[in-house]
């Protein structure tokens, strides 16, 4: 090639190359995120296809510490179809606690051993290693507002509770969530990082801290 087509080929500014480094690398972290930040709430991004729609910043912090107050000193915690509550405990905890995600969505497969698949459908079919009634307290969160969803979720939250169940769930699921778990509604009202059109609510089945100021 002679110097005069070398010349032709368009060269980026050192301004441009650097900011397109910088888009780069901010790519990679949002599919990567490192170490010290994989646990922030929303460093995985939601999907709205698999109806994930994360807490706010305080909501996530106060079921993560409520679920701590339920579960006991040296309580295990499982957090169903509820990320942001488990990246809380994990971000305030690191691994002082014991902690669980049930997910559907892979990606949150970056927490290891404490990921396990789970698929609503098929309610009871978990892993080995995960024995019937071995947590101190369930966080569940059912990705949709329908009866057979909550229904198949309730399974899974009375398969791995010792007894103590944190739900949350539209408010129009107060009935059913009342039959099938024997929950009632707490006063708090958690809020998500974008508005849904859907009231939301929390419900428990023990004296909970979301029933009193903080």
């Amino acid at each position: 090639m002679s110097d005069s087509e070398d010349d032709d080929i368009p060269q980026l500014s050192s301004h441009a190359l650097a900011a397109l480094q910088e888009f780069y690398a901010e790519q990679k972290q949002s599919t990567s995120p490192g170490r010290d930040d994989k646990y922030n709430v929303g460093v995985i991004e939601e999907n709205w296809q698999l109806s994930q729609f994360w807490y706010s910043q305080d909501t996530a912090l106060r079921l993560a510490q409520e679920s701590i107050a339920a579960a006991g000193e040296g309580g295990r915690i499982a957090c169903v179809s509820a990320p942001s509550v488990y990246q809380k405990l994990r971000e305030l905890h690191g691994e002082g606690i014991s902690v669980y995600i049930f997910e559907y969505d892979r990606r949150f497969a970056i927490y290891g051993e404490e990921f396990v698949f789970y698929d609503y459908n098929n309610p009871l079919d978990l892993p080995g290693r995960i024995p019937e009634h071995s947590f101190d307290i369930v966080v569940a969160d059912p990705p949709y507002l329908s009866e057979e969803c909550l229904r198949k979720t309730s399974e899974t939250v009375r398969f791995l509770t010792r007894g103590k169940v944190l739900l949350c769930t539209g408010a129009v699921m107060e009935e059913q969530a009342a039959q099938l778990l024997g929950v009632k509604m707490c006063k708090f009202i958690p809020e998500h990082s974008r508005n849904l059109a859907n009231e939301f609510r929390c419900y428990a089945n023990y004296d909970s801290g979301l029933d009193y100021e903080t």
